[in-house]
């Protein structure tokens, strides 16, 4: 059976090296490749994962160097949430006052901790410890011990006027299905998907429209095994939703489709295959400037133009 759920997220960063030093060297996250924006071949593509760049565990950034800070608002992603060990919520903030990366008290939503923090760009994001995932696999070379280690993605929270159309998407076309409320938010959950299983919606009429800008979420994408599933997806959302898609484009690691959903978030259907190792092997997946073929005749002129790095 299919897998669904939540394949990646891709954000507006600021500086590259600042980027990369936080969710490297802080949130101890693999950089699984580096390549550039398809589309403007003067910025990096980063992206973050797990030791394969697994689905449900990739998150991207356009670090452009002089981003203007974006603003919050009604249909946008709130916040993306990572999932870490139930027992390692007292390393994480410990390391967060170590490191100065600035913080929320715990709270507590639908019955699991969650620790909400910032990023250099005030990119909203947070922590839920989760029983059981120090069982599973932790990529350990960032510097975060394997037991302490992020697993993956736990959810993505979207604020918005309504949340019923959306919820329909989520519910008919993605795989998810309603699985409780709390207060403002009402919870989707993709059956059997460990990393990526959840999206939260929050009930938010009235707020100002967002501003996109540094820290602030792109789009979501969501799985589907293959071009087969994809194109059912697509099917369904035109036949039942009145939703067009854009054609599918190859992003050398995966193949999407993108819409907007009915609260105005930029959604993405994202192909698992062929995956990250497409093009390097896996011990060294983000070593590498990896540029797709049609870049390759201006390989030189585009890596003296990035900024650097080290």
């Amino acid at each position: 059976m299919s897998a669904n759920g939540i394949h990646h997220v891709t954000a507006i960063a600021g500086p590259a090296r600042r980027n990369l030093s936080f969710y490297r060297d802080t949130l101890g996250l693999r950089l699984v490749k580096k390549t550039v924006n398809f589309d403007d071949s003067g910025t990096y593509h980063f992206y973050y994962g797990d030791e394969t760049g697994s689905p449900g565990a990739i998150l991207t950034f356009f670090p452009w160097e002089h981003a203007a800070p974006g603003r919050l608002g009604v249909g946008e992603t709130q916040e993306t949430v990572f999932r870490i060990p139930a027992g390692a919520l007292g390393f994480w903030m410990h390391r967060f006052v170590e490191r100065g990366v600035a913080h929320d008290a715990p709270v507590r939503r639908f019955g699991e901790t969650v620790l909400a923090f910032r990023d250099p760009d005030g990119m909203r994001l947070a922590l839920v410890g989760v029983a059981g995932a120090e069982l599973e696999p932790a990529w350990a070379g960032g510097g975060v011990p394997a037991e302490a280690a992020i697993r993956g993605f736990h959810s993505v929270s979207l604020l918005l006027d309504d949340v019923a159309a959306t919820g329909a998407i989520l519910s008919d076309v993605l795989g998810f299905r309603e699985e409780g409320r709390e207060d403002s938010l009402v919870r989707y959950r993709a059956a059997g998907t460990a990393m990526g299983g959840v999206v939260d919606l929050r009930a938010a009429g009235g707020f100002l429209p967002p501003r996109p800008g540094a820290g602030s979420v792109h789009h979501v994408a969501f799985r589907a095994a293959d071009d087969a599933a994809e194109a059912e997806m697509v099917r369904r959302l035109a036949e039942n939703h009145g939703i067009r898609a854009t054609e599918q484009k190859d992003r050398n690691y995966f193949r999407s489709v993108y819409f907007r959903e009915p609260g105005r978030v930029l959604f993405e259907i994202a192909t698992d295959i062929p995956g990250f190792a497409v093009d390097e092997p896996v011990a060294t997946l983000g070593d590498a400037l990896k540029l797709p073929a049609f870049l390759e005749p201006r390989r030189d002129a585009i890596a003296a133009a990035l900024p650097r790095l080290d």
